[in-house]
């Protein structure tokens, strides 16, 4: 029995639900973006534009750059829009729809988060790109999925008991980039480049120790979270995806990295006075390292 049509939604079209896409509009690298604008800020740099689709927050579109083959989704913000976005991916290269169930042979993707993060580390400015070496997830999605052996269990520990949050708070959560990846992007020679750990939290206010007419259950959570250090890496930024991504990205056998423009620090009340200049070149800087792959 494959599986049930209200587990495995389709559209009329034979479509994957959300998404609006079938196996063949999209490319086995796929760069996943926040801002639905922002699609088309990356492909503004491709040789040509294919394929186009939008249905709701999800706009896809897929093309050639430097005669490499890629596909930019927009996500929208916040670890329940990734939980739809890469498992519909999957599905769409994974599962075979007429028969509703698990292709024989699995295809693997590479998925790279292009996104805009704050710091919460002096040393790392604004206008400076983090690449994600792990991250650290508040969100707790992946524990909804049977999860062995994709969570660094000893630097989710030793978090846990650094930052003592109350019982009422999800458990913190480890999960490291793909190493593959992480190495292809990790140029030394570029001084904007840092890597660190990145935090995925639940919302934007609260939840990433912002004040404005709500009182903190944990006023000094962001202090802590910075102070944190495991094998000589620091938590370096926060933002809302990339532990989802790297999680499902493990469980479902594909590849995942996480790339983040710094347009805030949260230690030094700065903001980027360049923001959308920063973004564009991160993403030309993360495309010209993709056409490389």
């Amino acid at each position: 029995m494959g599986i049930k049509n209200s587990e495995l939604i389709l559209n009329t079209d034979a479509s994957i639900y959300h998404l609006n896409l079938k196996e063949e509009n999209i490319a086995d690298i796929i760069i996943t973006v926040g801002d639905q604008d922002r699609v088309a800020k990356v492909t503004s740099f491709f040789d040509e534009v294919i394929f186009e689709t939008q249905k709701r927050e999800f706009k896809t579109q897929t093309g050639f750059y430097k005669g490499k083959k890629m596909t930019v989704i927009s996500t929208g913000i916040g670890v329940d829009n990734i939980d739809i976005v890469l498992n519909e991916l999957d599905a769409l290269v994974n599962i075979n729809f007429e028969t509703r169930k698990p292709k024989k042979q699995l295809k693997k993707l590479k998925f790279v988060r292009i996104g805009t993060s704050g710091s919460i580390q002096k040393e790392i400015d604004v206008d400076q790109f983090v690449i994600s070496s792990a991250g650290l997830g508040f969100d707790g999605l992946i524990h909804f999925y049977k999860h062995q052996n994709i969570i660094e269990e000893e630097a989710s520990s030793q978090l846990i008991k650094h930052l003592d949050l109350s019982p009422n708070i999800g458990q913190p959560y480890f999960i490291k980039a793909d190493q593959e990846l992480l190495n292809h992007f990790n140029d030394s020679s570029n001084s904007r480049i840092n890597t660190g750990f990145t935090g995925t939290n639940i919302g934007f206010y609260g939840p990433q120790g912002r004040v404005l007419r709500i009182p903190l259950s944990h006023p000094d959570f962001i202090d802590r979270l910075a102070k944190f250090e495991y094998k000589n890496e620091k938590l370096t930024n926060l933002e809302m995806e990339t532990s989802a991504i790297y999680g499902l990205a493990k469980l479902l056998g594909h590849q995942a990295l996480s790339i983040n423009a710094i347009i805030a620090n949260r230690a030094t009340g700065n903001f980027s006075k360049r923001p959308k200049e920063t973004i564009m070149e991160l993403i030309e800087f993360s495309l010209n390292h993709l056409a490389k792959i």
